[in-house]
Formats: structure tokens, C-alpha cells, sequence
């Protein structure tokens, strides 16, 4: 068995290769530089080094087509696999959840002609689940998968499993840029963030904390000031390891040179929340794709838990 996810799911590379992880990209355009946004980190570092930055807001960005998903399987995973789980960003932000179960009905007419002139006997199979969630948020649903893949729990059990922990996965995300943020949704006809809450968070330095979770996206809160906001949402993170998680796993990611990372308020707290709970820490660049739709410097985290009430 194996996983495919989309580029904007965001887990690190070295995961990503160990566990034979495909991945969909996501074309991305802005000006006149083009990018594959594949998750490789030397494309994300060419895309900062560019400093597109303030620009990347009108940003032309192309979903993995059914066209492409066709081809990945029919010419390479249908080989190398008999059953393959596509994890997906939330269908309510983007149209590849829709896109690969349209490629998925031609993938599973078509597979026996690539498989039998190879030798490969038996069915494929393939599955495609609606994460709920959106960048890091998507990760708890990948990591669990590994894990039951790993464990040869059967494709029924993962597909029962991995839907559960979708419905239980949360998506918080930091802006660091309203304005940028307020931009890229009225491009794209996102009326979330409005005018008054841009305007209001530059001149009061008030940041919204944005949640995705069971496929809606919404604030869910607000914080005086960058650093105090990181340290707010970190330390939210520790509590909810503390409390216990339903994969022992704590993503985070980071729209920029990631040593950053670590170096924000309230990271060394979480650090050793996971320490103390066994818990592992993922660390990894946002996508190309994440930060041209919600700019550089935003701070994500993401993790699966029982239903809970929060309050920032």
C-alpha cells in the first residue's frame, strides 16, 4: 500500500521520502517566475530568495488536473503499488479532492493495461479522502496513515481510521500580513477576512487566529502584537499535548527560513510538552501554494484531538 498527497499538505521532505510519499503538485505563477510546487526545498528557498513577497497576491496558482492525476498513477504508482490512499486539502478551499476522484474512476478502468503487459497480476485499489483540513492541519491524517500502513491494518480499517481523525483534525494558523491576506482572498472571491479586521489589525497590531477544521475555515480568535500572538498559539499547542492527542504527533510549520522557527516565543515550551508526552514534533516549510495564499512569515500548527472548546 502507499499514500499520495497534494503539494499543499505540509510535512517535511525527509518524511515525505522515507515513507515513499507521492506527492501532486501545484503549478504557481507569479510575474514572470514560475514554480512546481512539489515540496522540494529547494524550489520553497528559490521562492524566497525572489522576495516576491507583497507581490504574490495576484499570484496565478493550478491545481494538479484530473489529467495530471491520471498520468502519476496510470504511468507510475499503478506499477509500484496495489492500493495507493490520496489524502487531499479540504474540499471547500480547493478543487483537487473533486479533481482526483474524477481521475480516480479512469485510473481504476484503466489499470489492468499498464499492469498485465508488466506482469503485475491481481486489482488495484484506490482511495481518496477529504482531509478536512488545510496545510499543516492536513499533516495528523498522513502520519496516521503511515502508521496503519505500516502496521498492515487492512484498506477498509485505514479508510475507516483515516476518516475519523479527518473529522478530529484542527488547522490554526498565525497571519502575519492582513493586508497581504485580505488581498488574496478578494482575488479569489474568499470574503473571510474583511477590510475593517485588515485595517484594524495594522494599526492596532491585532491578529486574527484563523482555525480550518471539519472543512471550514474562520477565526477563532485575536492577539495583541506578532510575538505575543506566536507565544499565544504555541502555548495552546502544549496544552493540547498535555491533554492527550489521537495521533502522537505536534506539526508545525513556518512561511519562511524555518531555523526560525524554534526561535519563536512559546516554541520551547511546546518542545518540551511533546518531550514529556512522547510526543513527536514535526517541523516543515510551508508550501509555495500556502504562502502565496496566505503570504510569508505565517505560523501554523496542526494536530488531530477529541472535539474541545477553545478560547484565545
Amino acid at each position: 500500500m502507499g499514500l499520495a498527497i497534494d503539494a499543499s499538505c505540509d510535512l517535511p521532505r525527509e518524511f515525505l521520502q522515507q515513507h515513499d510519499i507521492a506527492v501532486m503538485p501545484i503549478a504557481v505563477r507569479v510575474d514572470e517566475s514560475s514554480f512546481k510546487d512539489d515540496r522540494d526545498p529547494a524550489e520553497i528557498e528559490r521562492f524566497l530568495k525572489l522576495k516576491l513577497g507583497s507581490r504574490s497576491h495576484s499570484a496565478e496558482t493550478e491545481p494538479c488536473s484530473v489529467e495530471d492525476v491520471q498520468k502519476l498513477f496510470l504511468d507510475k504508482l499503478v506499477l509500484e503499488k496495489d492500493c495507493v490512499f490520496c489524502l487531499t486539502v479540504t474540499a471547500t478551499r480547493s478543487p483537487i479532492y473533486d479533481n482526483v476522484v474524477k481521475a480516480s474512476f479512469a485510473v481504476l478502468k484503466n489499470y489492468r493495461k499498464m499492469r498485465e503487459p508488466a506482469g503485475i497480476t491481481g486489482p488495484f485499489l484506490m482511495r481518496v479522502l477529504d482531509t478536512r483540513s488545510l496545510f499543516v492541519g492536513s499533516a495528523p491524517c498522513i502520519v496516521e496513515a503511515v502508521r496503519l500502513i505500516q502496521a498492515n491494518e487492512s484498506p477498509a480499517a485505514i479508510r475507516e481510521r483515516l476518516a475519523y481523525i479527518a473529522e478530529n483534525s484542527y488547522g490554526y494558523m498565525l497571519p502575519r500580513d492582513l493586508y497581504y491576506l485580505r488581498a488574496r482572498a478578494k482575488k479569489k472571491g474568499d470574503r473571510s477576512v474583511g477590510l475593517l479586521s485588515a485595517v484594524l489589525g495594522s494599526t492596532l497590531d491585532i491578529k486574527p487566529l484563523l482555525r480550518g477544521y471539519r472543512g471550514d475555515t474562520t477565526p477563532v480568535g485575536k492577539v495583541r502584537g506578532w510575538e505575543h500572538g506566536c507565544e499565544t498559539l504555541l502555548h495552546y499547542a502544549a496544552e493540547r499535548v498535555r491533554a492527550g492527542l489521537l495521533v502522537p504527533v505536534m506539526c508545525t510549520a513556518y512561511g519562511g527560513d524555518l531555523s526560525e522557527l524554534p526561535k519563536l516565543p512559546g516554541y520551547d515550551k511546546l518542545a518540551q510538552a511533546c518531550e514529556d508526552c512522547g510526543v513527536t514534533l514535526m517541523q516543515a516549510p510551508m508550501s509555495i501554494t500556502g504562502m502565496v495564499n496566505v503570504g510569508e512569515g505565517a505560523v501554523t500548527i496542526g494536530f488531530a484531538a477529541e472535539e474541545h472548546h477553545v478560547e484565545f
